[in-house]
């Protein structure tokens, strides 16, 4: 299998005003295709290792490598084109534009990438959206949706750049039972069916009993890879 993040000897300190360690000693690889949750109490620093496995946040100790190139050293710029490429993103609260129908809101991630042409865009952006479930949904604004089909516009939009690997932070949060189960079961197909590599923080053990694997946290160490 072909190993599409790998997290090396990862260290991270608040200063605030003292140090206070958040992450010691990171360790693990993922690999494609893997649907993967990461677990812990609040505080543990699941959403802070995130944040740096995302390349948003740049300061910490050790080595972050993204299908198999080092984020080291990188300015903030190739950072920002890795993110855009290579990593897809559904937080908890969906940040649709509410200015935008659905499909201009998939579309926005492949504009900002300008590989394609617009009309190709669109055309993935319906494609992604037929994946979902919600094509029929296309041209309503956002606000005419449910909370469900609202995150599962986001998760459109998350993989219109058919990014290497989709990271969500606590994207049932915000849901309840019944839309939870639904975009599990959407997350469930795009590992199953179209081999899309996921790592999720979830609060929801039922959610993260149904990954192929749990990496579980605890006062900012890994308890299991």
């Amino acid at each position: 299998m072909s190993i599409i993040l790998e997290a090396k000897n990862i260290y991270k300190e608040f200063h605030d005003p003292i140090t206070v360690p958040v992450l010691k000693d990171i360790n693990f690889q993922i690999e494609k295709g893997e649907f993967i949750s990461l677990t812990g109490k609040s505080g543990c620093g699941k959403s802070t290792l995130l944040y740096i496995l995302s390349t948003m946040d740049t300061d910490y100790q050790g080595e972050l490598l993204i299908d198999n190139e080092s984020m080291l050293n990188k300015r903030e710029n190739q950072l920002a084109k890795i993110r855009n490429e290579k990593i897809g993103f559904v937080f908890q609260f969906h940040y649709l534009l509410n200015e935008f129908n659905v499909l201009k809101n998939v579309m926005l991630p492949g504009l900002k990438l300008n590989v394609l042409t617009k009309e190709e865009i669109e055309y993935k952006a319906i494609e992604k959206l037929r994946i979902l479930g919600i094509e029929n949904e296309a041209l309503k604004m956002p606000n005419q949706l449910s909370g469900g089909q609202k995150q599962r516009v986001a998760i459109a939009r998350s993989i219109i750049n058919d990014p290497l690997i989709i990271m969500g932070d606590e994207p049932t949060g915000n849901l309840d039972k019944k839309n939870s189960n639904i975009v599990f079961n959407v997350f469930k197909e795009l590992s199953s069916e179209f081999k899309q590599t996921l790592l999720i923080v979830t609060h929801d053990l039922e959610f993260a009993s149904n990954c192929d694997r749990i990496i579980e946290m605890e006062d900012g160490k890994i308890l299991n890879k």
